[in-house]
């Protein structure tokens, strides 16, 4: 058994507490409780941090009290885990500066103000009762923000110019479709882009989903990029219409149990409920028009170090399947 111990620190033997001097081990308080227990003053708990909280996460912040844990730390953003009902989820805090994900509570503040903790993996934090503890820090859920785009329609027009600025823009203007490559993903003819595309020229779904199984969880990192062309994929068919996607979208998010992170899996999970970046919603904002398309796209292409682009490929995946699916009815 332990016991705390409310000497203050670098006081001698001679002034120990019984318990020290019994053998028992003891738990030193931090300085500020031992003020606190010599004075007789209430212990401060830190006051809470105000954030902008997605509603893909309401249910989790606004429920009951819940044990979680970190995934991982960093100065832009800190990633929960959280056991449910159904296994788990996954809430991030994340910097101003950071990408805007669908499972995010976000600071106002940027991450050059280090505003996050440093948190090793595995240490323990609590998510419910509208706000989030995670070592000293505190946060709660001042403001909500919808990370569905809202679009003009079920299967909104998009410009066509805006479509061909997004292509060039990610390919490269004049360079073929079938030499876009990125880092972790096997290139060449046989492999899974390649696929990808093949299957997106015959307008087969079927083809597209089996392509999938090559996909995802292929790459590294916490969101490997062959999930992220699932998710761009996943939620651009969800946005834009598409007849089939519920059911690709479900298979999809079936496909990830076992075979990704658990970041990745609860991002493929929002894909297919058509809840996305701000940045990815920003790019369809764009494409209908209702706002300057350029800086959208590259805001997109400059998130994390595959994730953006690979995101904008499966967002081309799913506007050429919608094209070629409703083209061919």
């Amino acid at each position: 058994m332990r016991t705390i111990d409310t000497t203050p620190p670098g006081s001698g033997a001679a002034v120990q507490g019984r318990a020290a001097r019994a053998g028992v081990p003891t738990i030193p308080l931090p300085r500020a409780a031992q003020d606190a227990v010599r004075s007789g003053a209430p212990v401060r708990t830190p006051s809470a941090v105000p954030a902008s909280a997605s509603t893909g996460v309401a249910d989790l912040l606004r429920g009951p009290v819940r044990q979680a844990r970190v995934l991982m730390s960093a100065p832009a953003a800190v990633y929960l885990q959280v056991p449910t009902e159904r296994g788990s989820d996954v809430v991030g805090v994340l910097t101003s500066d950071a990408a805007r994900l669908p499972l995010g509570c976000v600071l106002f503040r940027p991450s050059n103000g280090r505003p996050l903790v440093t948190v090793p993996a595995g240490a323990p934090a609590e998510v419910g009762g509208g706000r989030i503890v995670v070592g000293d820090l505190v946060v709660r859920a001042a403001a909500w923000w919808d990370p569905r785009p809202r679009l003009p329609s079920p299967r909104p027009a998009l410009l066509p110019e805006g479509v061909r600025q997004l292509r060039n823009t990610l390919y490269g203007e004049g360079v073929p479709h079938s030499a876009f490559t990125l880092p972790g993903l096997p290139g060449g003819p046989g492999g899974p882009l390649a696929a990808l595309r093949g299957a997106v020229r015959r307008a087969d779904l079927d083809a597209a989903l089996r392509t999938a199984v090559r996909l995802v969880g292929l790459g590294p990192g916490l969101t490997p990029a062959g999930d992220d062309v699932m998710a761009g994929t996943m939620a651009g068919l969800v946005l834009l219409g598409h007849p089939a996607a519920e059911r690709f979208s479900a298979g999809v998010h079936a496909l990830a149990a076992g075979r990704t992170t658990e970041l990745s899996r609860a991002l493929l999970r929002h894909a297919a409920a058509g809840r996305v970046s701000g940045e990815y919603a920003a790019v369809l904002a764009g494409l209908v028009g209702e706002r300057p398309l350029g800086p959208a796209v590259e805001g997109l292409l400059a998130t994390g170090s595959t994730s953006g682009r690979a995101m904008a490929l499966g967002l081309c995946t799913a506007i050429d399947l919608v094209d070629r699916t409703l083209r061919v009815r």
